[in-house]
């Protein structure tokens, strides 16, 4: 029944496109979550979400949110906060940690304060819920929103693949990376960049307060599992495109908030390769 019940869906359009964008966002995702995890930067990931929960508060007022505007405005807004993250943290009295936390939590009051002064419905908590956990808007992308996080996702592949070595690099040891003459800070801004634009485009998919899950789960799961670099990254990219379609798919079967089965099947998923890794280390 369960079976028939997809095949049946799979008749519309609207399920292609949100199957598509999935698979692109969560390819996208499982890139930069192996970097996030390995340089200890799952709180910039966290941060930046609230941050563009506050740039769609004003798409929310201005009547776009959920078109392909909201998106491009909260990956300019997001993207020039993570960049300035890492331009300025290094060089304030304010640790980076802090930074992220004050800023996380003015963009949540601000967005909730503009979404309650300037509401444009009477439906706010619904507005607020649906940004913040993710809800069916998933199933309502147009053929551009599609195009858009196609493209996006080909340019995180292309970055990763054209700057691999300086990366991977990075991501183990910064020091190191310093002092074989690696500009550090330039590759830390890329990295900061691409991170504002995947959680831009998960908003769409699990909501603001779940995009963590989507970037961190994957990359945990995978180091369970394997050890080296490359083989993380591979087995990372396999499971959070499983995860994510299965996740969306049982939503719309089971009629279950679509960011939140994400992230249970992401959890799944974790504890299993959790299991195997054990059996692994004791063969």
């Amino acid at each position: 029944m369960f079976a028939l019940s997809i095949f049946e869906y799979f008749k519309y359009d609207f399920v292609w496109y949100a199957m598509i964008a999935t698979v692109f966002i969560a390819v996208c995702s499982a890139f930069v979550g192996v970097t996030l995890v390995l340089k200890r930067l799952s709180n910039i990931g966290d941060g930046l979400s609230h941050v563009a929960f506050g740039a769609m508060s004003i798409g929310i007022v201005a009547g776009f949110a959920s078109s392909i505007g909201g998106t491009i405005l909260s990956v300019f807004v997001t993207g020039g906060v993570s960049f300035a993250l890492i331009t300025v943290k290094s060089s304030t009295k304010i640790k980076g940690d802090s930074l992220i936390a004050m800023i996380s939590v003015f963009s949540l009051a601000f967005a909730y304060f503009i979404i309650n002064v300037f509401k444009t419905g009477g439906n706010v908590a619904g507005d607020v819920c649906t940004t913040l956990f993710g809800s069916s808007s998933i199933l309502a992308l147009q053929p551009v929103d599609v195009i858009v996080s196609g493209v996006l996702c080909l340019a995180t592949i292309a970055v990763y693949v054209i700057f691999y070595n300086k990366i991977f690099v990075i991501s183990f040891d910064e020091s190191f990376a310093r002092a074989s003459g690696i500009e550090t800070k330039i590759y830390e801004s890329i990295i900061a960049v691409t991170i504002a634009i995947i959680v831009s485009l998960a908003i769409r998919l699990v909501g603001s307060l779940l995009v963590t899950a989507l970037l961190v789960f994957p990359a945990l799961s995978a180091m369970r599992v394997a050890k080296s670099y490359k083989i993380v990254t591979i087995v990372s990219v396999i499971l959070a495109v499983v995860n994510a379609v299965t996740g969306v798919l049982i939503s719309m079967v089971a009629g279950s908030p679509v960011g939140s089965t994400i992230v249970l099947v992401e959890a799944f998923t974790f504890i299993v390769c959790l299991v195997v890794g054990i059996i692994l280390r004791r063969k």
